[in-house]
């Protein structure tokens, strides 16, 4: 999608701080106070890199959406037409707590929510400046979070596209070192290559970059290393028979997707055609499975059930997936502890995997859009081991 504007209109914020003003009254709340760096994000379209130095938003029944930032962001909150009036503090610690500056703002009464994210340290702050209220921890804005509205949607379909394509370049660098007849790359060659895809193509397709905690990458790994679920990129280099993994993902405006995929370099073993074609059948009960109206726990069970039944369990690692928006990773989750259920509007992983110690990882994931009558995968590389296998 060619010239996207990345950052959304600030009348999209008014319409989330609207759906979390709405869920505050249902729950019995006069205001809500958060630092969570994704939350003040989606609340107020201010992306920031996070520091000792606290930045937070207090959004209260009556209308009001206040930041607090040290001095040094004022400027910067101000170019990103952060949608909230703006309390500055000079610097930290300070002679005074940063709170008491956003206390003397808001004059906080009544029962007030916080994210259950928050520091012991920045929450003793917040009780000792706003002695008049009962702060409660509370899961509202992660809850909030759960239903993406169409203009996030839209970036998260746009974010897909740029997975893919990062997916294919990493696909062509290796055939096209095959080709040459020369060394084939490490895997950090490889993370470096797709990574650089990833954002040269935002800044030549899109205005207003949102740079978010990751704007392009992901993990890259072969053979022995990749039965690391989360093993970083090293200097091994790529060879004849490895089974390797690309664990790729990119986030536009700031919402994320992930797509993953995994490889055979030569013609693959019996055992890697059954482990391969395992987790794509476990992946393929996966996309049936999230749907709306089945809870996580029980995706995700039917999901992992799959592998359980090939004789695998002993080499399931995690979950099937989790929930996918500002965060990489964040709620609900499709883990057996995880009894939210699944509504339209939602993105989640796909992503069943096995880690065989010595050998390989097998992964193969795609971020899903979950919709009324189903889930459409927003990632769309071939996940076959026909179309995952490089010839030599």
């Amino acid at each position: 999608m060619t010239d996207l504007d990345q950052r959304l209109a600030p009348v999209f914020f008014d319409r989330v701080q609207e759906r979390v003003r709405v869920m505050m009254a249902e729950e019995g709340f006069d205001a809500f106070l958060t630092d969570h760096p994704e939350d003040i994000a989606y609340l107020t379209g201010f992306f920031h890199h996070p520091s000792e130095r606290p930045v937070a938003i207090w959004l209260d029944s009556g209308g009001r959406v206040v930041m607090l930032l040290p001095e040094l962001e004022r400027e910067y909150a101000e170019s990103q037409s952060a949608r909230a009036d703006l309390v500055a503090f000079f610097e930290y610690p300070g002679v005074a707590s940063p709170y008491a500056a956003l206390s003397d703002a808001v004059s906080p009464r009544g029962r007030v929510g916080f994210s259950s994210s928050m520091s012991v340290q920045r929450l003793a702050a917040a009780r000792a400046a706003m002695g008049d209220a009962e702060l409660v921890a509370s899961d509202l804005i992660d809850r909030a979070r759960y239903i993406k509205f169409p203009e996030e949607i839209a970036l998260h379909r746009e974010a897909a596209r740029v997975t893919d394509r990062m997916l294919d370049a990493g696909v062509r660098l290796v055939t096209d070192a095959i080709a040459a007849g020369g060394d084939l790359p490490t895997e950090t060659e490889l993370e470096r290559h797709v990574t650089a895809t990833g954002t040269a193509i935002m800044y030549a397709e899109h205005r207003n970059v949102v740079v978010a905690s990751l704007l392009a990458g992901g993990l890259v790994y072969s053979g022995a290393n990749s039965a690391f679920p989360h093993g970083l990129p090293s200097v091994n280099r790529l060879k004849a028979g490895d089974t390797f993994m690309l664990s790729l993902g990119c986030a536009v405006g700031g919402r994320f997707i992930e797509g993953e995929r995994t490889f055979v370099l030569g013609e693959p073993t019996a055992d890697q055609r059954r482990y391969h074609d395992t987790i794509r059948d476990a992946q393929a009960v996966g996309r049936e499975t999230i749907r709306a109206g089945l809870e996580c726990r029980e995706a995700n069970r039917l999901c992992l059930g799959v592998i359980r039944e090939a004789g695998l369990g002993a080499y399931i690692r995690h979950r099937q997936g989790h929930g996918i928006g500002l965060g990489m990773h964040e709620a609900p989750w499709l883990e057996d502890g995880d009894p939210t259920v699944l509504a339209a509007g939602m993105v989640v992983s796909n992503e069943p995997g096995i880690y065989v110690p010595g050998h390989a990882g097998y992964r193969i994931s795609d971020s899903m859009l979950v919709t009324p009558d189903g889930a459409e995968a927003l990632t769309t590389f071939p996940r076959s081991l026909e179309d995952c296998t490089i010839a030599l």
